[in-house]
């Protein structure tokens, strides 16, 4: 049996559309659940909020000691903060979660193991990169923070 070229690609393009739309739906936060468990992935998920932002915030303005020691110390426990910080939030979104309180928590992670890989190699708060993705962070940060009041 020979099947022509313009059968073939109908067929892969109808299969590509079905599997686009299979992807979308999987990933389409909180379609499935109901108002409950919505609230209650909300609600977790912005005490999670609350501890990471509480965590980076303490950690990336404490003041350095004067030696050596200290301030590398002081250096490692903002960059722990912040990748560590975006990892929870990850690890503790619900596919409960509402999809644009979890697209909003996404970019927040996302942005804090930025700005802590980058500062754990090196990068300076003042390259435009990195104030790039602080002012990303503090966007994010401000949405998720004003969907958990």
């Amino acid at each position: 049996m020979r099947v022509s070229p313009s059968a073939a690609l109908a067929v892969s393009l109808l299969s590509l559309g079905v599997s686009a739309v299979a992807l979308v739906r999987s990933i389409d936060h909180g379609a499935d659940y109901t108002d409950e468990q919505r609230a209650a992935a909300t609600a977790r998920i912005c005490t999670a909020f609350a501890t990471v932002r509480a965590g980076v915030a303490t950690n990336t303005n404490v003041t350095a000691p004067a030696d050596i020691s200290g301030s590398l110390a002081a250096a490692a426990n903002a960059r722990l903060a912040l990748s560590d910080g975006g990892q929870y939030l990850l690890a503790r979104l619900d596919p409960a979660t509402p999809g644009d309180l979890a697209a909003e928590v996404t970019r927040f992670a996302d942005a804090l193991m930025d700005i802590g890989a980058a500062a754990t190699a090196g990068v300076p708060n003042t390259d435009p990169d990195q104030a790039k993705r602080l002012e990303a962070a503090q966007t994010a940060s401000a949405a998720v923070s004003n969907r958990c009041r």
